[in-house]
C-alpha cells in the first residue's frame, strides 16, 4: 500500500464528483429534502418524528452511498478507467480506500448538514448529544460506501448495480427495527436480523434517540458497523476485476 496513490485516487474522485453536479445533488441535497418532507409529512406528530427522525438519518445516507459508490466503481471498471490504472504500481486496496476517503469526505458533509437541519429548524429532538448523532451517521454512512465497493464487483452493468437494492438494501430496511421491533419479530427473522449490518447501525440510533450517555450498547454497535466496514473493504479488494467482459 502507498499513502500518496490513495490520496491522489481520493483526490480524482473529488474532482470527478466536483463536475458531477447531478450526484452531489443527490449525495447532499435529498437526504435534507426528504428529511424535511417527512418532518412536514408528521406536522401533527411531532413525538412520531422524534422517534424515527434520528433512524432516517441513518437510513438515507446507507443507502445513497451503496447506489451511488457501487455504480461510480462499476463505471471505472466498464470504462477501462481501472484496467489502466491497476498498470501502475497501485495495490486494489490503494485504489478502495482512495474512494473510501472521497466518499468519506462526501459522508461527512452529508451527514453534518442532515444532522445540523434536524437538530436545528426541524427541532428533532434526541436524548444523547448532537455530537454522536453525528459520529453514528457519519460510520452508517461509510458502511453504505463500503458495502457499494463491495457488491460492485458482482456487477456488469450500471442496470445490475442498481438491483442489488431490492436484493441487499431493502432486507435490511424491513429487518433493521425500524418498521417493527426486533422483540417481537418471528425467531427466524429475528436471527436473520442479527446478522445484518443495518440493524446494528438503526440499534444505536435508536440509542442515541432514547439515552443520554453513549453507553456500552452503542459502542457494540458501532464496533460490529466498523468491523463490516472495513471486511466490505478488504473483500471487495480481494474481489475487485479490472474490467467487466
Amino acid at each position: 500500500m502507498n499513502a500518496a496513490i490513495t490520496l491522489a485516487t481520493a483526490r480524482r474522485v473529488l474532482n470527478q464528483l466536483r463536475r458531477d453536479p447531478r450526484t452531489v445533488a443527490l449525495l447532499l441535497v435529498v437526504p435534507a429534502a426528504l428529511l424535511c418532507l417527512l418532518r412536514w409529512l408528521l406536522t401533527n406528530e411531532r413525538a412520531n418524528f422524534d422517534h424515527i427522525g434520528a433512524p432516517v438519518l441513518a437510513i438515507f445516507p446507507f443507502v445513497l452511498m451503496v447506489v451511488v459508490t457501487s455504480v461510480a466503481t462499476l463505471r471505472e471498471r466498464t470504462t477501462g478507467t481501472l484496467e489502466r490504472l491497476l498498470t501502475m504500481p497501485m495495490h486494489k486496496l490503494d485504489l478502495l480506500l482512495g474512494y473510501a476517503l472521497a466518499f468519506g469526505t462526501v459522508a461527512i458533509a452529508q451527514v453534518g448538514i442532515s444532522v445540523a437541519l434536524a437538530l436545528g429548524p426541524l427541532g428533532l429532538h434526541v436524548a444523547g448529544a448532537g455530537w454522536l448523532l453525528f459520529v453514528v451517521g457519519v460510520l452508517d454512512a461509510l458502511l453504505g460506501m463500503a458495502l457499494g465497493l463491495f457488491l460492485s464487483a458482482f456487477a456488469r452493468t450500471e442496470f445490475q448495480a442498481v438491483q442489488f437494492m431490492p436484493a441487499v438494501v431493502f432486507p435490511q430496511l424491513l429487518l433493521c427495527g425500524l418498521l417493527t421491533p426486533r422483540s417481537s419479530m418471528d425467531a427466524a427473522l429475528r436471527a436473520v436480523s442479527d446478522v445484518l449490518p443495518l440493524t446494528y447501525a438503526i440499534d444505536a440510533m435508536q440509542r442515541v434517540t432514547s439515552s443520554s450517555g453513549a453507553g456500552h450498547r452503542i459502542g457494540i454497535d458501532l464496533t460490529v458497523v466498523c468491523a463490516t466496514m472495513i471486511a466490505a473493504l478488504v473483500l471487495g479488494a480481494v474481489t475487485l476485476r479490472r474490467r467487466t467482459r
